[in-house]
């Protein structure tokens, strides 16, 4: 099960539908194989150390969390944004 925080919610409206379409593609692969090597599935470090990320597109990440079967989806965003 995948739950939104406000910050992913309200990053994820900044995005065009055809870039929408290619995160829940990604959505589902990481749901099916959350370390499909296609996802680059990698752990964080410094502020973000508890948390993971996963590419959408080359520069696009999105960051989530797992507990037990819930995937938190903290944000999403070019990496420059998320990390700088």
């Amino acid at each position: 099960m995948f739950l939104y925080s406000f910050k992913f919610k309200k990053s994820l409206r900044k995005f065009p539908k055809k870039l929408i379409d290619k995160i829940l593609e990604k959505l589902r692969v990481l749901e099916a194989d959350e370390f499909c090597i296609i996802l680059n599935n990698h752990k964080l470090h410094g502020e973000y150390s508890l948390y993971r990320s996963i590419n959408i597109t080359g520069d696009i990440r999105l960051i989530y969390r797992k507990e037990k079967d819930n995937f938190f989806l903290i944000d999403i965003g070019t990496h420059n944004d998320l990390y700088e």
